[in-house]
């Protein structure tokens, strides 16, 4: 077998194959001739069936089999000796002869293909990383106590006027130029008022309003409204009010810290509690902000040219995850989702891998067993039977794989920091929770 290899592009290669006729022919025989000895026949004994009827039934597979193992052999054998290191998956394609050119002697094919590039990570000194520091402060437990005792409101019946604060039950019916649309009715529609539920139009109608109560008036959806059929247009809608409620607060007492999980009702411990959550909820998010910030860096600091193959696959990987993701919401027919708009996102996954990759292999970055452990337990503290859950990650492989990439992550991101400028930087518990 002969093979010659041609550079096409930066990564993009091309191998010529050529592999004897008289080869590909022997080892026909040698297969068909092993298959007679086995072969079953309607009319013959097994092992009786003649050559030249096994040939006739099973040849035209064989052969292609035979043709494709060598393919497969001479490539890779191939690109083992030019130390090509293979990116994707090679396109194989019989080799067209030229014009009035015929070769009888050998099969020919061509193997189109990318190889992965030569990543050079530079000076990690030259990189400018923003550290962001956020504590938790009392106030902060204050307001989470707040939205906790919103989260648990009562509502009773009110005999009076509608105001902000209040909940509002109505049917509602909506029309543009005369014409319903769809979503521009509901029966039973329950809503704050003032809360940010409903667009501002439709919260000023509903003040003021008792029980019986209907009322028309005109609704300007915005022009970047979601629903794109009503999108900067003008709706008429109709309400009529069914129920008024006034909300109460429970009170911050034992009862309140019972329905948090404390099992003796002590408020302070409830906070401490509390505390102790946002503490992780704080930590956990920092360390996605730097990490973010230090894969950026990397991003834009490390030129290369991803294999156009890797993104491809990458590609696929992301539609499915978001097909599983719109079916676990309920979502049943089959969106959309073009390549295009997971291509950019693809594309710096892979460049990322490469990077990483090359910083892990020069730097002896690989997560140990013990780095991987504590990844675990820190996971397993927010759960009511920490020991269930770590033995839950260390009897699937591939939920450990998932953990020790988190724990070869967290060593690449001390690496470059280690060596970056670093700047550090307070950010507010609001911001960094994405309230401010």
């Amino acid at each position: 077998m002969a093979a010659t290899v041609e550079t096409v592009s930066a990564l993009e290669r091309r191998i010529n194959l050529s592999i004897p006729a008289e080869q590909i022919e022997k080892e026909v025989a040698s297969r068909l001739q092993r298959m007679s000895r086995t072969v079953r026949m309607q009319g013959f004994r097994p092992g009786k069936v003649p050559l030249r009827m096994v040939a006739s039934t099973y040849g035209p597979q064989v052969r292609s089999e035979v043709i494709g193992d060598a393919i497969q052999k001479n490539f890779s054998e191939t690109v083992t000796a030019q130390n090509l290191r293979v990116a994707g998956y090679p396109r194989i394609e019989p080799k067209v002869p030229a014009e009035g050119a015929a070769n009888d002697a050998a099969f020919e094919f061509v193997a189109t293909f990318e190889v992965y590039p030569d990543v050079v990570v530079g000076d990690l000194s030259a990189l400018a990383i923003e550290r962001a520091a956020t504590e938790v402060q009392e106030a902060d437990v204050d307001r989470t106590v707040e939205t906790l005792r919103k989260q648990r409101i009562h509502y009773a019946a009110v005999d009076r006027p509608s105001r902000k604060g209040d909940r509002l039950t109505v049917d509602f019916a909506g029309s543009i130029d005369g014409v319903p649309f769809d979503g521009g009715s509901a029966k039973d529609f329950a809503f704050e008022l003032g809360g940010g539920q409903m667009l501002p139009e439709f919260d000023a109608a509903g003040l003021d309003m008792t029980v019986g109560g209907e009322k028309t008036f005109d609704l300007a959806f915005p022009a970047d409204y979601q629903g794109k059929e009503v999108a900067g247009k003008t709706a008429q809608f109709t309400i009529s009010v069914k129920k008024v409620e006034e909300g109460t607060l429970p009170v911050l007492d034992a009862d309140f810290a019972r329905s948090l999980g404390i099992a003796d009702g002590d408020v302070a411990k409830m906070r401490a509690d509390i505390r102790a959550n946002l503490e992780r909820e704080v930590k956990k998010r920092l360390q996605a902000r730097l990490k973010s910030g230090v894969m950026q860096a990397l991003y834009e600091s490390v030129k290369l040219d991803a294999p156009k193959a890797l993104i491809a696959m990458d590609i696929e990987r992301l539609i499915e995850q978001a097909r599983a993701d719109l079916a676990q919401r309920g979502v049943k027919e089959q969106v959309p989702l073009p390549n295009s708009m997971f291509e950019e996102q693809a594309k710096r996954r892979v460049s990322l891998g490469l990077i990483l990759n090359e910083l892990v292999k020069a730097n002896g970055l690989a997560a140990r067993p013990e780095q991987v452990r504590a990844v675990i337990d820190e996971f397993a503290q927010s759960y009511e039977d920490p020991a269930e859950v770590v033995r839950w990650y260390y009897s699937d492989k591939q939920r450990l794989a998932d953990v020790e990439a988190l724990a070869l992550e967290e060593n690449v991101v001390a690496f470059v920091l280690s060596k970056a400028k670093v700047t550090d930087k307070t950010v507010p518990f609001e911001e960094l929770m994405g309230r401010g």
